[in-house]
């Protein structure tokens, strides 16, 4: 090896000085590598403590390239080449040498040669892989957790009985299913956490726990019988004891008393026969408007055969005006939750046409958007329900009425014509929440013809003062 180099002038360094240095510089580092003018491998010193040692074996003399990745050889290249030293880089091991390792090296020129002295980054890419496992296991038990959730919930919400989970430690509702909030006449949320014993009547809080614990460890089956204090409704709870996140739990499931039972029976059964036996036509909807429940009423009001061919059925198909008319009915019932005195005509399976008057409720089943419909027959009725402003009703035809003897029955007759025709284009924009393309529907009117007239009555420039 020669051993004169930068170390200033008139200065020489002997064998023994430069294996000091090498030394020195394998003891700092874990790996050291001096390369010679031709790019090879004149040099190699391992750290003991690092464990190279018998992987660096057999570099001396080889091409340098070949000890290294393609990728940390594209990298290393072009800084062998600068004669600054540059920062520290990570590079990688492989190539001929049948195994991969990251090593980071800092360049230093040297006597005409490269010294490169590394850090050993195995322990971090090992540090760092646990990472990506640990964080792939906890992705993984979080999307089990969920999917637990997921069905836990289900659970709940589809079972039919109404449960409430209570913490034997606070007394306080940890969780419940719709059921029970239902039950309990308040919102689901207004529930959660709140104190189980200020639900119901008559019960000091720790009295209340006190006595679904006894009946939660009584080989017995037996239910207390409370009453709820929002609604007065007279219930029995039977609760069971069971341990979850260090907490003592109650899984308490409510059901009507005796009595409740009865009075809920008697009202079911009347119910149901209202809505068999009834006059009026009754038809219950889903949130898309498919009919799920239609009475005999309804049945023979358009001509249908059998429920067979009306249940699953688009109500769109019997309403003359088809989709209009029934988009701009579930607007307005899904905006207002309820809908009344809505006029249209119904179509029967026999190509004829019924003029009806609509109302319509919106409730919830389950978690579900239910519309119901009753449908009455309108032909027997000679007038006609206006939609009018508040303290402005009929006032147009009030002012009419005051020409008789002042104007001529022509006059009157046009006047009456313009103030009908005003009122429907009103009601029109009602019916449809301002929605000029379906107002124009419902009136069979192009939408071109519906501004014309817009601006004739001074609609449109009310409309827009309005939104200023």
């Amino acid at each position: 090896m020669d051993c004169h180099g930068d170390t200033g002038p008139g200065t020489a360094v002997g064998a023994g000085e430069v294996q000091e240095v090498l030394d020195l510089l394998g003891a700092a580092s874990d790996l050291t590598i001096v390369v010679a003018p031709d790019r090879t491998v004149e040099t190699v010193v391992a750290n003991p403590r690092s464990g190279l040692a018998g992987l660096v074996a057999g570099w001396e003399g080889q091409p340098l390239q070949s000890l290294f990745a393609e990728e940390s050889w594209a990298k290393l290249a072009p800084r062998l080449e600068q004669e600054s030293p540059g920062p520290a880089m990570e590079l990688n091991h492989a190539g001929q040498v049948q195994y991969e390792f990251p090593v980071r090296y800092v360049l230093r020129p040297w006597q005409g040669r490269v010294l490169m002295m590394g850090r050993d980054l195995r322990p971090l890419a090992e540090v760092q892989q646990q990472l990506v496992l640990a964080h792939r296991a906890i992705g993984r038990d979080h999307e089990a957790q969920r999917e637990l959730e997921t069905r836990y919930r289900v659970l709940m919400e589809e079972n039919s009985f109404p449960l409430l989970i209570v913490s034997e430690t606070t007394g306080r509702i940890v969780d419940l299913n719709s059921s029970a909030a239902r039950l309990l006449g308040a919102a689901r949320n207004d529930l959660l956490n709140s104190p189980v014993a200020q639900e119901f009547d008559g019960r000091r809080r720790g009295e209340l726990i006190e006595s679904l614990s006894r009946n939660a460890t009584s080989d017995q089956t037996s239910y207390l019988d409370l009453t709820v204090r929002r609604t007065a409704q007279r219930v029995k709870i039977n609760a069971k004891l069971f341990r979850a996140a260090r907490d003592r739990l109650l899984l308490c499931r409510i059901g009507l008393s005796e009595s409740a039972q009865s009075q809920e029976g008697e009202r079911s059964l009347m119910l149901q026969n209202l809505f068999e036996k009834g006059a009026d036509a009754i038809v219950f909807l889903d949130g898309n408007g498919l009919i799920k429940a239609a009475n005999e009423a309804f049945l023979n009001l358009t001509d249908s055969h059998s429920p067979s061919v009306v249940i699953d059925r688009a109500f769109s198909d019997f309403l003359s005006r088809g989709a209009v008319d029934l988009k701009v009915l579930l607007d307005n019932v899904k905006r207002l939750g309820h809908l009344r005195h809505y006029r249209t005509r119904l179509n029967t399976d026999y190509m004829g046409e019924v003029s009806v008057e609509l109302s319509a409720s919106l409730f919830e089943e389950r978690g579900r958007q239910i519309i119901g419909i009753v449908a009455r027959d309108s032909a027997v009725r000679d007038s006609i329900v206006w939609p009018t402003a508040p303290g402005a009703e009929n006032e147009g035809l009030r002012n009419v009425m005051r020409l008789v003897g002042y104007s001529t029955l022509k006059e009157i007759v046009d006047e009456t014509t313009e103030i009908i025709e005003k009122m429907c284009i009103e009601a029109a924009l009602e019916m449809s929440g301002n929605n000029r393309a379906a107002a124009a529907e419902l009136l069979s009117l192009s939408r071109q013809s519906l501004y014309v007239k817009l601006r004739k009555f001074g609609i449109l420039n009310k409309e827009t003062s309005d939104q200023a």
